[in-house]
């Protein structure tokens, strides 16, 4: 089993990398943590969900290094909410055994007005899943995100679908980018912990992850 840490980055938002992120880390029995809360809506902060589908202790998972008001990019929630985040804060924590690390919207999201997640991707050096939707224009964001994090040697386990079976646009990307396909977790209602885990463990290898 892997010990070391996992970082969960999607090719947009709302494409259900928090639903995936919470799906592995139960899986792997990781610690999870979601250094940049922007925002909190009416199912609560991203580690709040993970914590109630993931199945894993309340310890497991982590207080966030910042917790902002605004539901927009980073850069601008910490300016609106008068804060500067400090790069030392977003150092991975030392847990015992893995981590689960999820990051915010796609890979170009601005943590600063200099700083982007990808940046602070290549920064840790862990191994990165890329979440991708499988509706239309998925090919184009999702090969975007493969160029974006390579540019910076970000080193990618592969690519983690959600939603309904879209074959071919799966195939093609993995083709033209030469990235693992680890799986395809569909859209699940109603989004429960015990259907999330099987239908994890039903779409992927936990042994991609080692």
């Amino acid at each position: 089993m892997t010990t070391r840490p996992i970082v969960v980055t999607g090719t947009d938002t709302g494409i259900g990398k928090t639903v995936f992120a919470a799906a592995l880390a139960g899986a792997l029995g990781a610690h999870y943590w979601k250094p940049v809360q922007a925002g909190i809506d009416e199912d609560g902060t991203d580690a709040q969900r993970v914590a109630h589908l993931s199945g894993l202790p309340r310890s497991h998972v982590l207080d966030e290094a910042y917790r902002l008001a605004t539901p927009c990019s980073p850069h601008l929630a910490a300016e609106l909410d008068g804060v500067v985040i400090d790069p030392n804060r977003l150092a991975l924590p030392q847990v015992d055994g893995p981590l689960v690390v999820e990051g915010a919207g796609g890979v170009l999201v601005p943590i600063s007005r200099t700083q982007t997640y990808a940046d602070q991707f290549a920064r840790w050096g862990a191994p990165v899943v890329l979440v991708a939707r499988t509706t239309l224009g998925t090919i184009n964001h999702t090969l975007l995100s493969v160029e974006a994090l390579r540019a910076r040697g970000v080193p990618i386990l592969g690519v983690a679908f959600v939603g309904d079976a879209m074959e071919d646009s799966e195939a093609t990307i993995c083709a033209m980018s030469g990235v693992k396909r680890l799986g395809r977790l569909p859209r699940l209602d109603p989004l429960d912990p015990e259907p999330l885990r099987a239908a994890f463990a039903a779409a992927f290898n936990v042994a991609d992850f080692a």
